[in-house]
């Protein structure tokens, strides 16, 4: 392909920009082509194409002045002899920031360089990105149409492994934060090509079944089209504009997956645009087509009265449209398009030269700077970022109807969180649609929240376990370091005490300090907090602190095993209800699964215990898939006297007077007998707890859970597994 030329790229931005600086862009293109000189890619094509694609791909997207002569020079620094203080004293410093930045990106500046794994490199170097974005979000325009063009080109590259790794760093980060800032055409092209390069086979494989698709309905789409015109100019709208485009081939991929459906299986492989001139228009297009064509339920999503968070704005609506074919349309003005296709880009395009360019007005972006301050290491920063980027969205609001975006899967404590740092750390409870709920709750599209704080508390260690933000769990870990460390101090030096008394010694602080050093420790805290988390024994500080020490002789340490009669007492005598066992070997039910009579079972041998019953849908059973000759076949002897047996079920409860009783009384009434109860978690409005039952069966069981369900103080039941 030809090298674009001087004064076509110049030409280009003139176009659409007739008060560009020529000068600058000039002498950008020059000064670049010099730096560059006679260095070449892996295609053997001069490096200065790179840059000067890079700046083509720009001026598509009508960036100002500013941007492209960035693209120009964003390598010159890192690659060139050129410096920073070259490109300040000849383009000015607001050009030289934006070089900076996008030079910083791509630099990576850590210490010990050759003991970072790949992913510590990909995590410092994205953190970096979020830094300089957050300046100045022209740097990510920049780095994005880089990006765009280094996987135009990635087949020159001989490693596979690095093509791969680069495909992969695109699909999990650059496509995301395309998708963030709403520009849909680069984040689709940066999709198709890691995908190329990631899944050829499944690629070629969609893109061949479209192509049959488009040939074997002949004209299918065009009469789609044609009676949608038709149709929407029937009723008032002439000047609607209709246009068919098929789903990428990574987009109907993703979804095969993460339906588990077949191809076939796919309603919406083609969707349909509607563009009007007016946001009243929009409106009356979706009624026109309501009226006219049956509305697929569930699959119909309002994005201009709740715009999503990058800027999205459009209506969405499946029908079973002309032909009896199911169709996805989309429905928007030509503005809201604009911004669809160009995202943030289309702020930044030379007619609005007044936007405030930084990027922290972007609330996912201040989240991501909100993470930044709160992971320990770039790999956890990154971990929690890509939660951030993606997870399909609900839409909750504030009592005051302030609308709060969060990934699918979210709970009132990730709303919290959302609203503000501090409502996070100090929830107590929420009401989700005036009900109090559990704060592990999912909440779902259009729920109202308002959350209950206390000054007393502080972030729960359990609430890890079910928060999805990137927000939560980094500030919910954080304040768990913080609280272990001290808990570790504490514990460390109560061990050293102990050591320096048992020996016959004083303990003090002043002996401990003079081998920090020896530990590689910062402080005698960080020595203590060591000792205290296992990483080092009380007794090699000692034999540090006293080398000269001689320990007394050995103490006989043999421990006496305590009698397990007492459990023994507990056996009943009742032959075991199970076929298919060799007489006289011995039967144990495992402890995760909880086996009862009517569940489909299955016998795993384990040396030195006999067999181990198991339910066949445990997840301990994974374990053994690579030994089969320990699965034995065995089923419930329905002969026989019934023996009771554990069932295990787990309970969230309401905190209030009473409510354990009517728990205990109701598995009473049902024939269930209670042999164990643990409390798991507790707050302030509900309890969590595992509860063993004596039970006959499984149908027993489930009359139980049934009849606990219907109990108001009750808000959930189920059978409990792997616990």
């Amino acid at each position: 392909m030809p090298m674009i030329r001087q004064y076509e790229l110049v030409e280009r931005v003139k176009a659409y920009d007739p008060s560009a600086d020529e000068d600058a862009l000039n002498r950008a293109y020059v000064f670049s082509m010099r730096a560059h000189g006679s260095q070449t890619r892996a295609n053997g094509d001069p490096y200065f194409s790179h840059p000067l694609e890079v700046a083509g791909i720009l001026t598509q997207m009508k960036l100002d002045t500013a941007s492209i002569v960035t693209a120009l020079l964003h390598d010159t620094v890192e690659d060139t002899v050129a410096t920073l203080e070259d490109v300040e004293r000849l383009f000015g410093g607001d050009i030289a920031k934006l070089v900076d930045g996008v030079t910083k990106l791509s630099r990576i500046e850590l210490q010990n360089i050759e003991t970072q794994t790949d992913q510590a490199k990909q995590a410092e170097n994205f953190r970096k990105l979020v830094l300089a974005m957050s300046e100045d979000i022209r740097v990510l325009l920049v780095k994005l149409a880089d990006r765009v063009h280094n996987m135009r080109t990635l087949y020159h590259l001989r490693d596979p492994e690095k093509r791969k790794r680069i495909a992969r760093e695109t699909l999990e980060i650059y496509a995301p934060l395309a998708e963030r800032i709403g520009i849909h055409k680069m984040k689709d092209e940066l999709e198709d090509l890691s995908f190329a390069e990631l899944n050829p086979d499944a690629r070629d494989s969609i893109l061949a079944r479209l192509s049959f698709l488009r040939t074997a309905e002949g004209g299918l789409v065009g009469r789609v089209l044609d009676e949608l015109r038709h149709t929407l100019n029937e009723h008032g709208l002439p000047n609607a504009g209709v246009t068919g485009r098929e789903k990428t081939a990574y987009s109907i991929w993703r979804k095969m997956q993460r339906k588990n459906v077949a191809f076939e299986q796919l309603s919406d492989i083609m969707a349909f645009r509607v563009m009007v001139d007016s946001v009243e228009q929009c409106y009356q297009a979706l009624g026109v087509i309501h009226a006219r064509y049956p509305v697929v339920p569930g699959r119909f999503k309002d994005y201009i009265s709740t715009p999503k968070p990058n800027g999205y704005r459009s209506i969405h609506s499946s029908v079973i449209g002309p032909e009896r074919q199911r169709i996805e349309v989309q429905i928007r003005t030509n503005d809201m398009h604009e911004v669809a296709e160009l995202g943030v880009a289309a702020h930044w395009a030379y007619k609005q030269n007044n936007q405030r360019t930084e990027g922290r007005q972007y609330r996912w972006l201040r989240e991501l700077l909100d993470i930044l301050e709160h992971a320990q290491k770039p790999e956890e920063f990154l971990e929690h970022t890509k939660l951030e980027l993606f997870q399909d969205q609900v839409f909750c609001f504030t009592p005051k109807g302030d609308l709060i975006a969060l990934p699918r899967g979210a709970t009132p404590v990730d709303f919290a969180y959302a609203v503000h740092s501090q409502i996070g750390d100090t929830c107590v409870g929420a009401k989700v649609n005036g009900r109090m709920l559990p704060l592990r709750s999912q909440l779902q599209n259009g729920d109202q929240v308002e959350i209950f704080t206390s000054k007393a508390q502080t972030p729960s260690p359990t609430w890890e376990r079910f928060v999805v933000t990137g927000k939560a769990r980094a500030r919910i870990r954080r304040f768990i370091r913080t609280q272990q460390r001290s808990q570790y101090i504490d514990l460390g030096k109560a061990l050293l005490q102990k050591l320096f008394r048992q020996e016959g010694y004083e303990f003090t602080e002043k002996a401990v300090e003079g081998v920090i050093k020896i530990f590689q420790a910062s402080s005698v805290d960080d020595l203590f907090a060591s000792v205290g988390a296992g990483l080092q024994s009380a007794r090699e500080v000692f034999n540090s602190v006293f080398p000269g020490h001689k320990p007394p002789p050995d103490r006989d340490d043999k421990v006496v095993p305590i009698s397990r009669s007492a459990r023994a007492k507990g056996k009943r005598d009742n032959p075991l209800p199970i076929r298919g066992l060799i007489p006289g070997m011995a039967v144990h039910y495992a402890g995760c699964c909880h086996p009862l009579p009517g569940d489909r079972i299955v016998g795993i041998v384990t040396t030195g215990k006999g067999v181990t019953i198991h339910t066949i849908d445990c997840e301990t059973l994974e374990s053994f898939t690579d030994t089969p000759e320990r699965w034995i076949d065995v089923g419930w002897d329905s002969g026989g006297d019934a023996i009771e047996h554990v069932g295990r079920i787990s309970v969230i409860i309401a905190n209030e007077a009473g409510s354990l009783g009517t728990l205990s009384t109701v598995i009473g009434k049902n024939g269930g007998n209670i042999t164990n109860l643990k409390i798991t978690s507790r707050n302030t409005d509900f309890f969590e707890m595992l509860i063993d039952i004596d039970v006959k069966d499984v149908k027993h069981l489930t009359n139980i859970i049934a009849a606990l369900r219907a109990t108001p103080v009750i808000n959930s039941v189920d059978r409990a597994r792997g616990r």
